[in-house]
């Protein structure tokens, strides 16, 4: 008899202690950062304190781990710009709370163009992408070295590539 309340409170015991862990244990990924925020509800100082310290470590462990990544908004401008081009889905992080619009050109030089067999320009640009013409418009100017090249988009998923803000030719980016 003397058993049974025992087994009851250590049941009962092991559950709270289970429970609490459970609480203090961050979600890798989206949680953390808003677990993280969740301590400012806290009131007591002590407490909040406690919440912090426990957060930032979980997050710092999760960051270390590779489960959690921070990066700069410069970061996100380079890669974004580094994609542009490819048919690629986004990631969400690269249109979070509104903060960029979307790219619709970008500006650069020319390091080195070339003419296929076929007429087509394969154009290689300074930040080391490349571009292959696609239509069978000659460029407003012949493609020299340095030169100043906007690629933008076009419609229905086209991009348009103009030498010295000439007459643009369709491409595709090949790398």
């Amino acid at each position: 008899m003397f058993l049974r309340p025992n087994v009851a409170a250590l049941a009962a015991g092991a559950c709270v202690f289970a429970l609490a862990a459970h609480a203090q244990t961050v979600v890798p990924g989206t949680r953390a950062l808003s677990d993280l925020v969740a301590c400012r509800t806290v009131v007591a100082d002590a407490d909040r304190l406690r919440c912090y310290d426990r957060l930032v470590a979980a997050l710092d462990q999760a960051e270390t781990a590779g489960e959690v990544v921070i990066v700069e908004r410069g970061q996100i401008t380079e890669a974004r710009r580094a994609l542009f081009g490819f048919s690629v889905n986004p990631l969400p992080l690269f249109a979070r709370r509104g903060g960029d619009e979307p790219l619709e050109a970008i500006q650069t030089s020319l390091q080195r163009a070339s003419q296929g067999a076929s007429g087509k320009w394969l154009f290689v640009l300074e930040d080391g992408s490349v571009w292959l013409q696609t239509d069978s418009n000659a460029p407003g100017r012949t493609p020299r070295p340095g030169a100043d090249i906007t690629v933008r988009q076009g419609a229905v998923g086209s991009y348009l590539l103009s030498v010295n803000g000439t007459r643009s030719v369709r491409v595709r980016r090949q790398e």
